[in-house]
């Protein structure tokens, strides 16, 4: 292992050499480097793409600031959180530094695959990472994970034109698996580039626990939301909707097939929640009645019952409400 390797973002490297430097593999898409205390991350969308790997790129910035998304190992069947997807997810917890490369050409004279290193990422505290529907190399249908990458602290990504996402050609609806929560990484530190220590919260804009609260409530209400449906003979699913000129899928959060019904759910029975589930729902319907047909009917899932006026807000944009209670979920199943 060379421990004199410096990672600068922009280089241009390949895998040998980074496995030379710091002792990791070079086939896989996601290479921990124990001894070295990282994880190296290739992506390669261009490649990924035969191997139903569509999902790999710059995501447009949310509210806690630049996002990458990387697809997990597991070329064919559903992707797990196991081996080096585990890795990957746990490299908080187990003291690794996470380093972002792409596929930058050949080097010249050679067919060998050059590497653009991107920067040091951390995987999103709040959400590490959402299931997406596509093909595996086996040419069957199976779930993926694909990982939400953000840039550690006092970093600065080397990001270019081609890392972004590429849009979709067509607007298209595919039904699939309402996903369960993904599992929340435990609290410990991320070393950064200074050595400094920052706690995994501190590493997305300084968000304080507040979100992976609210996100960890919103993913055990909806969880306990559907065992409840099934106890009640409904049958549910959701949909991976992705839209003409647009890059990434929308994926709302719950539909009941029985009754026809489009759930969002909310981990906070606030104004400003209910207003965002609105908004969400309004912009699913149109496209997932384009697909399933009219007479949708459209619900947002609180944890406790809102005040009057949020109760009047839903009415009168032809939003039901359902809330759960001590013994089970008032408002379901929704009036004929």
């Amino acid at each position: 292992m060379n421990t004199t390797f410096e990672l600068v973002p922009g280089m241009l490297t390949t895998r040998e050499e980074i496995a030379a430097a710091f002792g990791c593999g070079t086939f896989q898409g996601i290479e921990p480097a124990v001894e070295a205390k990282k994880v190296i991350v290739y992506s390669d969308p261009a490649a990924g793409e035969a191997f139903g790997y569509t999902f790999d790129g710059r995501a447009e910035d949310d509210e806690y600031g630049p996002l990458y998304l990387y697809t997990g190992y597991g070329k064919s069947g559903h992707q797990q959180l196991k081996s080096r997807n585990k890795s990957l997810h746990d490299h908080a917890a187990a003291g690794r530094d996470v380093h972002l490369f792409v596929a930058h050409g050949k080097v010249p004279g050679s067919g060998q695959t050059q590497q653009r290193y991107i920067g040091q990422m951390v995987v999103d505290p709040i959400t590490p990472y959402v299931t997406r529907t596509g093909v595996g190399e086996d040419k069957k249908k199976r779930t993926v994970l694909v990982f939400r990458l953000r840039p550690a602290p006092g970093t600065t990504p080397a990001w270019q034109e081609q890392d972004w996402l590429h849009a979709a050609t067509d607007t298209a609806l595919e039904e699939i698996e309402a996903p369960s929560q993904p599992a929340i990484p435990a609290q410990t530190s991320v070393k950064t580039k200074n050595s400094e220590q920052f706690t995994v919260t501190q590493t997305i804009a300084n968000v304080a626990g507040g979100p992976k609260t609210v996100n960890l409530r919103e993913g055990l209400l909806v969880e306990a939301f559907k065992k409840h449906l099934v106890e009640a003979g409904h049958q549910h699913k959701t949909f991976q909707i992705t839209i003409t000129g647009e890059v990434g899928a929308l994926t709302p959060d719950l539909y009941d097939v029985t009754d026809h019904v489009l759930y969002e759910g909310k981990g906070l029975t606030t104004r400003h929640n209910i207003r965002l589930a609105i908004g969400q729902l309004m912009d699913y319907r149109r496209h997932v009645e384009k697909f399933e047909g009219d007479g949708l009917r459209v619900a947002v899932l609180l944890p406790s019952e809102p005040s009057t006026d949020l109760m009047d807000l839903l009415a009168s944009q032809g939003v039901h409400l359902v809330y759960q209670t001590e013994t089970g979920f008032a408002g379901f199943p929704l009036p004929a």
